[in-house]
């Protein structure tokens, strides 16, 4: 497995919005176009940038992320609109691909103290996945069924 994120530009984006989860998960995390709209809508305020990302195994399309991020602070570094396409779920794309994301804020941002997402509370692969990384709950709840979690760079 040879996982990188390449920006999400002119180039790549009709491809990103192919991807699609199971439809069970589908109330889970965002549609790749609802987080593109998003850098343009800034629904979290002017002050959030944000920075998304198509998820490659060497030259084949995985999956989709998106870092948000408000300058001049140590905690808010966010990790949403996070998936793996349907078909190629469980196969250890979605540990790669939170793995490099982490590494790529941290170095990216080195007053980072903290990165937060936050999780569906029926998603319970996606709770492991980030309790296994080392997230916690931070007891904050987003929206109805969003709970904030939160891992604390070292």
């Amino acid at each position: 497995m040879d996982i990188r994120l390449e920006p999400v530009t002119r180039e790549n984006w009709e491809q990103a919005l192919t991807l699609q989860v199971k439809e069970t998960q589908r109330s889970f995390t965002p549609s790749v176009a609802v987080s593109l709209a998003k850098i343009a809508i800034k629904p979290d305020g002017d002050n959030v940038t944000y920075l998304p990302f198509a998820i490659y195994d060497k030259d084949n399309l995985v999956g989709f992320i998106m870092h948000a991020y408000e300058k001049g602070t140590d905690t808010m570094y966010w990790i949403n609109g996070f998936l793996i396409d349907e078909k190629l779920q469980g196969k250890g794309y979605g540990k790669a691909a939170l793995a490099e994301m982490m590494r790529w804020i941290t170095r990216r941002f080195i007053e980072c103290r903290e990165i937060r997402l936050t999780v569906h509370k029926d998603n319970t692969a996606a709770r492991a996945l980030y309790m296994h990384f080392g997230f916690l709950p931070t007891g904050e709840v987003f929206g109805e069924h969003e709970e904030v979690m939160a891992f604390s760079v070292k």
